[in-house]
């Protein structure tokens, strides 16, 4: 414990282990929440004591949050400062660039990779950081002066959208943090051009997490045709062309993201082969089946439907409708990817809800592959939330 650094407690009965284990938060209740520690602000570096004032961790602590404490460090009297930030950052980038030729990857996964509610995506000079915990935004000079001196960005763009930063109490208020920042960037990937919108997309602009999901999927659309539903800027259908797919339709409720969609397909040289429609996804699969439409690959990856485990009852509800309008939609023999990035449903429940839709819908089938994020999104062995994305790969009959 170093002496300028305040010092927050387990309450007597709440054992240590899971912590000294590599557990990575401490819940509000597990605290002992005196009128000293409320006043602490949002985002104090502290140190935990067990219930005999013994060191256990530490790390980021708000006392407005459910998530009150975030392990940082384990080892006692270690600064967290800018130079802590960069040696995080350093060990981060070296697994990246092990995996990917190009800069074009997600940097920084959170918990993952020792930065608790950080997420930073890399676009080749440009980063885009979402500082989604309250001790990331106290230090965000430090954390992006840490980025820029690790990676030499040009340019960093703060996200400050997503449910992630109202619970911590932060703000909304994007903005760029250091250089220029392009409204677009192409992003090469699976052997199609992305355009992420940096400044006014989703999240950081692109979904880096299903490339390998693009991929096998794209296996297996070859030569075929393709249905993208949730499509956001073409994941599936533009890597399926570029793999060999003959043609691909998008539908997405964001007129804006279909839009960059169809660029990505025209200057890969596959405008001719794509199209789009825009509107309500269910509404459109509805349509798509009045009008007969059978495609050989559909992919349906929609946005969480169960975002906290309040929601997942009504988000198992909307999976299962998801398999059952599209499973009609693919031909006999044709392959139906479903997804899921709801880390409040785990991949058991997924698949039930999933295999029932498509039996309501008269269809059978066989699993061939389970899909997760990519390498870049590592998951945390003690945070199950981490593992967040489930897609599975079926041929119907």
């Amino acid at each position: 414990m170093t002496d300028h650094r305040p010092a927050i407690r387990l309450l007597p009965k709440q054992s240590p282990m899971p912590l000294r284990h590599g557990a990575v938060w401490a819940y509000a209740d597990q605290l002992v929440l005196d009128r000293r520690t409320k006043a602490l602000v949002p985002g104090t570096i502290v140190d935990l004591l067990d219930g005999e004032k013994r060191y256990v961790a530490t790390g980021a602590f708000n006392p407005s949050s459910k998530i009150a404490f975030r392990v940082l460090e384990r080892a006692e009297g270690v600064a967290i400062d800018r130079e802590w930030l960069k040696n995080k950052i350093k060990r981060a980038l070296e697994l990246r660039e092990q995996l990917y030729e190009a800069p074009f990857y997600r940097l920084i996964h959170a918990e993952a990779d020792g930065l608790p509610g950080v997420v930073v995506d890399r676009f080749g000079a440009t980063l885009v950081l979402q500082p989604n915990a309250a001790w990331a935004e106290t230090m965000l000079d430090d954390l992006a002066g840490a980025l820029r001196d690790v990676t030499g960005a040009t340019g960093i763009w703060k996200s400050a959208s997503g449910r992630a930063r109202g619970l911590e109490g932060l703000d909304d208020a994007s903005t760029a943090l250091t250089g220029t920042v392009p409204d677009v960037v192409d992003v090469p990937m699976n052997g199609a051009i992305y355009r992420a919108d940096l400044r006014g997309g989703q999240k950081t602009g692109l979904f880096y997490d299903q490339r390998e999901n693009h991929a096998f999927a794209a296996r297996l659309a070859a030569s075929g045709s393709v249905l993208d539903v949730f499509s956001h800027v073409g994941g599936f259908a533009l890597a399926s062309l570029a793999a060999g797919a003959k043609r691909a339709v998008c539908v997405d409720g964001s007129a804006a993201a279909l839009t960059l969609a169809a660029e990505g397909a025209a200057e890969a040289g596959f405008g001719d082969q794509f199209s789009t429609r825009q509107g309500d996804a269910f509404a459109e699969m509805d349509a798509l089946a009045e009008e007969a439409a059978t495609f050989d690959t559909v992919v349906c990856d929609p946005p969480a439907f169960a975002p906290a485990k309040s929601a997942v009852d009504a988000g198992l509800r909307a999976y299962e409708r998801v398999a059952r309008k599209a499973a009609p939609l693919v031909r006999s023999g044709g392959y139906l990817v479903l997804c899921s990035c709801s880390h409040a449903v785990d991949l058991k429940r997924f698949r039930e809800v999933s295999l029932r839709g498509i039996s309501k819908a008269g269809r059978a089938c066989q699993l061939l592959h389970t899909g997760a994020a990519g390498p870049d999104h590592p998951v945390h062995p003690a945070l199950a939330e981490s593992a967040y994305l489930k897609a599975i790969f079926l041929r119907l009959s």
